[in-house]
């Protein structure tokens, strides 16, 4: 039987590469919303060659000591994930999770020897964003919801104004099921969920259209990228005046097989007639440069099929949806044709885009998950590691064919297992784990002193300053 389980973390900061998790809470429930067995609360225990973000632990208030004294390690987490959690036809939601808390998931189960991937798609898993739900739902059909706003600062003029929002503890604070606890992974799970039952019962049509249009598949068939049509598209990338939301059309392929260039109809493709060097420019202009008067970024984006993008036929906009994203059908159709009779202007932004330099590879081993994918030769060789007992995992010397899991199986085994280092391996893991902090502490200490004058929570730097010196080396 399908089930949706629902989940959020709560992490030592925001880089899925190099932070780590530190709660994992969820609740499974019916295809219906309604709760099956009992929620999970899991504290993951924090490593000693990891600082947290003070940052995030101020807004968490979770501390690494508390994961110490109640969590479990990060090998014990990923196999009580994958034995009890991540089932046969589950299907993960969250909030912005395909953006950050799927990111965590895939890095921790990689870097602990387990397929990063398979969770979220074998066996009839699957995943869902509730976040670009909700932005469509407000921007398309918001009746009989309370929708909040935000006030926010102009950078440009200074003027304060409202913005939408669809932030979980505002939806829930208008809608009568406040978070009392936000930033408790398991207080904003119950919050999630009950925001899905509110969209649901008060948007049933659009609720169920985008639950049955999220998948890859269903994704592809809307954007239509071998015979482009417009579509409704929300999306993070847009701005919160317009709801998030525009109309859209493919341009070209992506980068991936799974993805496509799309244009913002709400641009006239006439605006950007531009040569190849301004494209170039354009593309690769700097956070300074995009910010300066005048800049106009090229309306472009990459949609990816498999990260459930909130998509929907151009018929969707009706009259009063047009008002509130500030874009007609006639107006994208428009644009749309125009797009038609300048495929010279779209070839010559295709190329561009298409010829942007590659991102260098991370120089860390842990940052470098999308480097490739792990030969199939070395399969057998991960899971018998991911397997393996601490007495055994102490004779284990694979030969990998992919050279960052020898980098990876010593930082596994040091963090996860460290009676089972080798007197040169032991050498190599506090060589690595002194040149980190060393790097690291200066501007750790500098952050934990600047809040400390801010007048913030004197316990929680307490407790991330007496963390710090634990892990300083004694030599």
């Amino acid at each position: 039987m399908r089930t949706y389980f629902f989940y959020d973390l709560e992490t030592s900061g925001f880089n899925a590469r190099y932070d780590r998790i530190m709660q994992f809470a969820g609740q499974r429930t019916t295809l219906e919303l309604e709760p099956t067995g009992e929620p999970v609360n899991i504290l993951v225990k924090m490593t000693d060659d990891t600082l947290p973000s003070p940052g995030a632990i101020l807004t968490t208030h979770i501390t690494p000591q508390q994961t110490l004294q109640d969590g479990i390690s990060e090998a014990d987490f990923c196999r009580e994930f994958l034995a009890n959690i991540a089932t046969p036809d589950t299907i993960f939601i969250g909030y912005n999770n395909i953006r950050f808390d799927d990111e965590f998931m895939r890095h921790t189960l990689w870097r602990n020897f387990h397929d990063p991937y398979e969770w979220a798609w074998k066996e009839g898993r699957g995943r869902w964003d509730m976040l670009d739900v909700a932005r469509m739902v407000r921007a398309l059909r918001p009746d009989d919801i309370t929708w909040p706003n935000k006030r926010m600062k102009d950078e440009k003029t200074g003027e304060w104004h409202d913005v939408p929002t669809v932030n979980l503890v505002d939806m829930a604070k208008n809608n009568g099921f406040e978070n009392e606890n936000a930033h408790d992974a398991l207080a904003d799970v119950n919050a999630l969920i009950n925001l899905t039952r509110l969209l649901r019962d008060k948007q049933l049509q659009m609720f169920n259209y985008l639950k049955d249009n999220h998948t890859k598949d269903k994704v592809a068939g809307i954007v239509r990228s071998d015979a482009p049509m417009p579509f409704v598209y929300t999306s993070g990338r847009f701005p919160s005046e317009n709801e998030k939301t525009t109309v859209a059309t493919a341009i070209a392929s992506g980068k991936t097989s799974s993805s496509v260039l799309v244009w913002d109809l709400r641009y006239k493709i006439t605006d950007f007639d531009w040569d190849t060097k301004q494209i170039k420019q354009n593309l690769m202009a700097n956070y300074e440069t995009r910010h300066q008067d005048g800049f106009v970024a090229l309306p472009i984006k990459e949609l990816s099929f498999n990260k459930c993008p909130a998509v929907a036929p151009i018929g969707v906009l009706n009259e009063e949806a047009e008002k509130r994203v500030h874009l007609t059908k006639a107006e994208a159709i428009a644009n749309w044709h125009l797009l038609h009779q300048n495929k010279e202007i779209l070839q010559r932004i295709a190329s561009a885009w298409r010829g942007l330099p590659a991102l260098k590879p991370a120089a860390d081993v842990e940052g470098r998950l999308y480097d490739s994918f792990a030969p199939d030769s070395d399969k057998t060789k991960i899971r018998l590691v991911a397997a393996a007992s601490e007495s055994d995992l102490a004779d284990m010397h694979p030969e990998f064919n992919d050279k960052r899991l020898d980098e990876l199986l010593l930082r596994y085994k040091a963090r996860q297992y460290p009676k089972t280092l080798s007197e040169t391996e032991q050498q190599k893991w506090e060589q690595y784990r002194i040149t980190k902090l060393q790097r690291e502490l200066p501007k750790y200490f500098e952050q934990l002193n600047k809040l400390s004058q801010q007048g913030v929570d004197d316990y929680i730097l307490q407790e991330l300053q007496l963390w710090a010196e634990s892990l300083i080396p004694a030599d």
